[in-house]
């Protein structure tokens, strides 16, 4: 594994390189964006399970930081901008189209929850991606809209944004809240039983999966964008390319159930497929080998047939 740096306008992004064993600069080789969930980094999920994984079946992998995040330069920092986040899958596939031992018609991508969902995003509009795996991807715009269950409160989320903008302007300081509940201690006492929150916090916020790059901070400032994203807007006219979704079948609040039928259908994709790992939550599929062992009995041959 190499730590690397490219640009995403004028600030570097940090990513992790892998090769296969056996390397040789000489030869030609298929290569895989690797991209984490929202409030993650890549020393998590996409890079330590998935990308690891990918490397030793003989892929080049790229799993990097999204930009205002973890190691990824951007100011303001802790933003989560979903121009940012696709503009940064395109800035690392001309990446790998600068490394003379990466085969410029063999890229895919393989994005993990909202990385999931940007993805999806991003492969429509850059047809350098020839396959796209998704892995419980969520539609975090879909997600900010209806977080919760209220039009009515959505509205209201954004004129406190305003506020914090105007705020901010005038010289305030910026606010930073959190994701999820610092704690399982601090959950257990707001009272939240969600399974995709109770799972969440124990990936993000114990030793099962905490990472001082991934550190639960989120600009509130900058949440407008969000609002009025949709990861699979057009997806019935541009994304066309080679298609796998995985989802589990135990849904929670963050909605990647049923965000992964939506993508399917949606899809203009003549080959595509979705996968539902039975018995598997929407974090199960982040770490627990009984699930990803399932996940890549998909993801395998998929990235083998069409990359």
């Amino acid at each position: 594994m190499q730590e690397v740096r490219f640009k995403n306008r004028t600030w570097d992004v940090a990513a992790h390189l892998r090769v296969p064993e056996g390397f040789d600069e000489n030869e030609k080789y298929p290569a895989i964006v690797c991209a984490h969930p929202i409030s993650s980094c890549k020393e998590q999920t996409s890079g330590s399970i998935y990308a690891e994984r990918l490397t030793e079946q003989g892929y080049v992998t790229l799993a990097f930081d999204a930009s205002h995040q973890g190691e990824s330069g951007g100011e303001p920092r802790y933003l989560e901008d979903p121009a940012t986040r696709v503009e940064d899958f395109r800035c690392a596939v001309d990446y790998l189209m600068t490394l003379d031992y990466v085969d410029e018609d063999r890229v895919g991508v393989l994005g993990v929850c909202g990385g999931g969902g940007y993805a999806a995003n991003a492969t429509m509009t850059d047809h350098r991606i020839k396959a796209l795996v998704t892995v419980v991807a969520a539609n975090y715009g879909r997600l900010m809209r209806e977080g919760d269950l209220s039009a009515d409160a959505a509205v209201a989320t954004l004129e406190a944004v305003g506020k914090q903008r105007t705020a901010e302007a005038r010289g305030a300081e910026p606010h930073l809240t959190t994701y999820i509940p610092d704690s399982p201690e601090e959950r257990e006492k707001a009272g939240i039983t969600d399974v995709d929150i109770v799972n969440a916090v124990e990936y993000y916020r114990t030793p099962r999966g905490q990472h001082p790059n991934s550190p639960n901070k989120l600009r509130f400032s900058g949440l407008e964008a969000a609002f009025g994203f949709d990861a699979f807007h057009l997806a019935e006219v541009l994304l066309t390319q080679p298609l796998q979704i995985i989802v589990g079948d135990v849904p929670g609040g963050f909605g990647s159930y049923r965000d992964g039928f939506e993508l399917f259908d949606r899809a203009r994709s003549e080959k595509k497929d979705i996968f539902v790992v039975k018995g598997a939550s929407h974090y199960d599929l982040y770490d627990q080998p009984k699930y990803v062992d399932q996940a890549f009995e998909k993801i395998t041959p998929f990235f083998q047939q069409n990359l």
